[in-house]
C-alpha cells in the first residue's frame, strides 16, 4: 500500500500568494505547535465581569507586601484596582483628564488642501492621528504608578481602596509615559511635553526630580527623529522605543548616572503597548515588521505571516495593538483590530522558543501573564475578564489549521486517494476535510469532514489538495504526520 506522508512543517506561512504556501500550514485559529505536534490552545473561563467604564487598554498584576494579589486596569477615563477576591475599586485620580476610546484622525474632507491631490486616489499623509488612550502601569515596591499621555501626570496609589491615586510629588508633567528601572529610578518620557526628553528621579526616591550634587536625578534629550512611546527593562539595561528607532539606557553611576545609546534605526514601535520583555530580550511589532533586541543591536525578526497581519490591520486604530506574554508556552501574543473592526478582534502569536508564528481571531484588548495568578488574565472589550489556558471551551469557536496547496500528482498524473492513516493521540477528536483541484485555477471540490479512524476511508482524485484539520470536541487533541493511501489515477 503506497503511503504519502503529509510531513508539514510546524508553523503558519501566509506571506505572498496561496501557492507560495505550498506544503505549509496557511490558515489557522486557536491552535499552536508544541513539541512537534499540532494542538489546540487552552480555552478560557470567565472570572468575572469587571464593571468598568470604557475598554481596558492596559493591565498589571502584582503582590503587595502582605502577599495580597492585585490587578489594575486602565481605560480611557478611569483607573481601577481589583483584589484576588474580585473586589473592584475605582482609584481614578481627582482631576484626571480623560482621553479617547478610539484613535481619531483629521484626514477626511476638509483635512487637507483643496486641489492638492488627484480625485479618486488616496490622499497624501498630511493628517494627524490621535491615538487611543493607553496607560503606563508600573510598580514602585507594592505601590502602583500610573500615567497616560493625554493627562500627562504621574500618579501613585498606595493600596487604600478608599483613597484614589494621587499625583506623584515633584514629578514632571505633560509626560507621555514612564517606567521603573532595575536600579529603582522612575523614568518619565516626554517630560514637560518634549517628546524626546527623559527625566528620572533620584534612586530609591520617586519624589526627588531636581538634579543636585547630593542626588542622582537627571534628564536628557535623546537624539531621535521620533517620539518616545515605551520603555522596558531587559538584562542589565532599559530599552527605550520610539516610533522611529530604539535606544538603550545603561546605569553608570554619578556623575552622568545613565548612558544612552541608539541601537536600532527604522525599527519604530507601532503602538505604546506593542512590545514585550522576555528572557531572550525585548520583542516588538513595528510598522510593517517585527523586531528583537537581545543585546548589541536591534535585528529584524523574520515573520512568516507578516504580509497577512499588516494587510489585515485597521491602521487608523493601530494604537490599540497590545502585546502579552504567555510564558508557559514561550509565546508572545499581539491583539490587534482587523481591517473590518475598530476594536481588537484578531491576534498574531510568536513561539520564541521554536520560532513559530500563528494567527487567529479573539476578542481581547489587554492581558497579563501568569505568575501572580496561576493562569494568564486577558480581558475582552465588553469588560469580561477571562482566565486563559483553562480547559477547552472557546466560546463557540473551533480550533483549526488548514494547509496551502499540497502536490499529489507528478507531471500530468493525478492521484486517487483511497484512505488515510491518521497520526492522532485520541482518535475521534479531530475531523479532516480535503479540498482538491486539478489545476491552480480550477474549481475546488470539498470532501469531508471525515472523523478520524484507523484507517480512515477516503474517495477523491486530484493533482493538488488542501487539508483542514478541525477539533470537534473540547479536548487536548494532538495531530502529527498524516499519511494518505493513494495510487496514480492517470492523466488529466
Amino acid at each position: 500500500m503506497p503511503l504519502i506522508p503529509l510531513n508539514i512543517p510546524a508553523g503558519q506561512y501566509r506571506n505572498g500568494t496561496e501557492y507560495q504556501s505550498q506544503g505549509r500550514w496557511r490558515d489557522a485559529n486557536l491552535i499552536r505547535w508544541h513539541e512537534g505536534a499540532l494542538r489546540p490552545v487552552g480555552g478560557w473561563r470567565q472570572r468575572g465581569s469587571v464593571d468598568l467604564d470604557g475598554v481596558t487598554r492596559t493591565m498589571i498584576a502584582w503582590e503587595d507586601n502582605s502577599g495580597g494579589r492585585r490587578v489594575a486596569f486602565g481605560t480611557y477615563n478611569k483607573l481601577y484596582a481589583m483584589t484576588s477576591g474580585n473586589t473592584v475599586s475605582d482609584i481614578t485620580p481627582s482631576g484626571f483628564t480623560a482621553g479617547r476610546v478610539d484613535a481619531t484622525s483629521f484626514t477626511s474632507y476638509g483635512g487637507g488642501v483643496y486641489g492638492n491631490s488627484l480625485y479618486g486616489l488616496p490622499s497624501e499623509d498630511s493628517g494627524t492621528i490621535f491615538p487611543a488612550t493607553t496607560w503606563s502601569l508600573e510598580n514602585w515596591g507594592e505601590y502602583l504608578l500610573a500615567n497616560t499621555a493625554d493627562d500627562g501626570k504621574i500618579y501613585q496609589w498606595q493600596l487604600n481602596a478608599a483613597t484614589p491615586a494621587a499625583v506623584l510629588s515633584n514629578a514632571p508633567t505633560d509626560c507621555s509615559g514612564m517606567m521603573v528601572t532595575e536600579e529603582r529610578f522612575v523614568f518619565a518620557f516626554g517630560a514637560g511635553g518634549n517628546p524626546r526628553k527623559i527625566s528620572w528621579s533620584d534612586r530609591e526616591d520617586n519624589n526627588t526630580w531636581t538634579p543636585a550634587a547630593t542626588n542622582e536625578a537627571g534628564d536628557i534629550e535623546i537624539q531621535t527623529n521620533g517620539t518616545i512611546l515605551k520603555g522596558l527593562r531587559t538584562r542589565g539595561q532599559a530599552i527605550i522605543l520610539t516610533d522611529q528607532d530604539a535606544h538603550t539606557a545603561t546605569y553608570s553611576g554619578p556623575p552622568f548616572v545613565y548612558g544612552f545609546e541608539r541601537v536600532g534605526t527604522s525599527c519604530g514601535l507601532i503602538a505604546a503597548n506593542a512590545a514585550a520583555s522576555i528572557d531572550e530580550g525585548v520583542v516588538w511589532m513595528g510598522q510593517r515588521s517585527f523586531f528583537i533586541y537581545a543585546g548589541g543591536s536591534v535585528r529584524d525578526l523574520p515573520c512568516e505571516v507578516a504580509d497577512y497581519v499588516f494587510s489585515d490591520m485597521n491602521n487608523d486604530q493601530r494604537s490599540k495593538v497590545h502585546a502579552v506574554v504567555n510564558s508557559r508556552f514561550n509565546e508572545i501574543w499581539w491583539f490587534y483590530p482587523s481591517a473590518t473592526s475598530t476594536e481588537c478582534d484578531s491576534y498574531v502569536a510568536f513561539d520564541y522558543a521554536e520560532n513559530i508564528w500563528t494567527t487567529g481571531t479573539i476578542d481581547r484588548t489587554a492581558g497579563v501573564d501568569r505568575g501572580v495568578f496561576r493562569q494568564p488574565f486577558w480581558i475582552a472589550a465588553d469588560g469580561v475578564l477571562y482566565e486563559q489556558e483553562i480547559g477547552f471551551d472557546y466560546g463557540g469557536q473551533s480550533p483549526f489549521a488548514e494547509t496551502g496547496p499540497i502536490a499529489l500528482g507528478v507531471g500530468e498524473n493525478v492521484m486517487a486517494v483511497r484512505g488515510m492513516i491518521p497520526d492522532e493521540n485520541t482518535l475521534g477528536d479531530v475531523n479532516a476535510t480535503f479540498k482538491t483541484r486539478f489545476y491552480p485555477t480550477d474549481t475546488e471540490r470539498d470532501y469531508g469532514p471525515y472523523n478520524m479512524a484507523n484507517p480512515t476511508s477516503l474517495r477523491f482524485t486530484g493533482r493538488q489538495i488542501r487539508m483542514r484539520v478541525t477539533g470537534n470536541t473540547d479536548s487536548d487533541w494532538r495531530v502529527g504526520i498524516m499519511r494518505l493511501d493513494a495510487v496514480a489515477g492517470g492523466r488529466r
